[in-house]
């Protein structure tokens, strides 16, 4: 089922709430169906790297290469040595357009106030959801582990360990309406 476009699905939620646990279930049922997955993770930590001191990589990078690509026997990691401080969504979606559905991983500044992106809530409480309910839109559904149903009686709270399959079905109908697509 590949696309030049991709579905994107913004997954937000405070700090342990479950996002990275919502995209790995998600992911996992979503390829069953035949869907190709993206994954793009804000990572917040200043001084973080994918690279390893010493390896050739990083040697390559510490001698002016600006971008380097590894390729192993099961794949393909690029690595691009660029200012991300400014960096746009649509320049973060560019990595991701071969995919069916692209999922980001925290984000907030870049989508807090994208109403083209559907979000969900990966929340550990109640008080939790209804925060972020508060200034994400739109919300189409709340993964937690707590029943919330009476707190959002309009937006449906998925416990995504039990219950995948009930957010997938979420995420394929609006992949087949061809909506919010970059």
């Amino acid at each position: 089922m590949p696309t030049s476009k991709t579905t994107v699905i913004s997954v937000v939620g405070g700090k342990r709430s479950g996002k990275t646990t919502t995209i790995e279930a998600l992911t996992k049922e979503l390829t069953k169906r035949g869907f190709t997955i993206a994954v793009i993770k804000h990572v917040s930590e200043p001084d973080f790297t994918i690279d390893t001191k010493g390896k050739d990589t990083w040697k390559f990078a510490e001698a002016g290469a600006r971008k380097i690509i590894s390729i192993a026997n099961n794949e393909i990691a690029v690595i691009e040595k660029t200012n991300t401080k400014n960096i746009t969504l649509r320049e973060i979606l560019e990595h991701s357009k071969t995919a069916d559905i692209t999922f980001l991983e925290g984000f907030k500044k870049l989508t807090i106030s994208n109403d083209k992106i559907p979000k969900i809530i990966a929340a550990k409480t109640a008080e939790e959801a209804d925060e972020f309910s508060k200034n994400f839109k739109p919300v189409i559904a709340i993964a937690g582990i707590y029943p919330a149903g009476e707190r959002n009686p309009n937006t449906p709270c998925i416990d995504i360990l039990k219950h995948p399959e009930q957010l997938a079905d979420i995420i394929e109908k609006i992949v087949k309406q061809d909506t919010f697509v970059a």
